[in-house]
């Protein structure tokens, strides 16, 4: 299973479209549109998981650049994820001054 990242949305793309332009690649597992945490408001991406990577590929391939609902779409493959540390913890370990 691969992880699409679809950036660049349009701000009232919902799911449903997403699955419409995914769907002629192959079998979708999951699709999150992602909000604003405060807001609620879409943020202008999402990730699409397909369940075979060689259909994501053809996914990527396919969709990249293509224009929907007036913004050029970038899909890719999703970036790993980096570990993020919390506002004020630069605690490096025992002794550490």
């Amino acid at each position: 299973m691969r992880s699409v990242f679809v950036g660049n949305l349009n701000f009232d793309t919902t799911e449903g479209d997403l699955r419409t332009l995914f769907e002629p690649f192959g079998e979708i597992e999951r699709i999150s549109v992602i909000n604003d945490r405060d807001t609620g408001q879409p943020r202008g991406f999402a990730f699409v998981e397909m369940a075979d990577d060689v259909e994501a590929a053809q996914a990527m391939a396919g969709l990249n650049g293509r224009e929907v609902a007036g913004r050029t779409l970038r899909v890719n493959e999703e970036a790993p994820r980096l570990q993020r540390s919390r506002p004020g913890s630069n605690f490096s370990g025992p002794g550490s001054r």
